[in-house]
């Protein structure tokens, strides 16, 4: 049996955690706050992410990456969106330029 990708693993543990006490996990207290909480903070770590970039800060990049991705998971499994979703999203693009989907994309 192949080994389960991070991204995989750490949304289960995310889902599980949907109906947990908020006073005890983050992310019960994220879910239970809402979507537009999550996808604040999911805008929030995007942007700290940038400015690290910018700034040429390696180690804080990485750091604020892995928020980025908690946060989208999270976003993800409160309106119902699996990582499949997305690698499916992704393997369609695969084989076509990045200009040509955008171009196929409505405006």
């Amino acid at each position: 049996m192949a080994e389960q990708h991070p991204i995989d693993r750490l949304f289960e543990t995310i889902k599980s955690r949907k109906d947990a006490d908020p006073s005890s996990s983050y992310t019960a207290k994220l879910f239970h706050q809402g979507k537009l909480k999550i996808a604040k903070k999911l805008g929030e770590e995007g942007v700290e992410a940038a400015l690290a970039a910018v700034a040429q800060d390696k180690d804080a990049l990485i750091a604020e990456s892995a928020d980025v991705l908690y946060h989208l998971l999270v976003l993800w499994a409160a309106c119902g969106v699996t990582p499949e979703d997305a690698y499916a999203a992704l393997d369609a693009r695969t084989h076509r330029s990045g200009i040509e989907e955008k171009k196929s994309r409505s405006s």
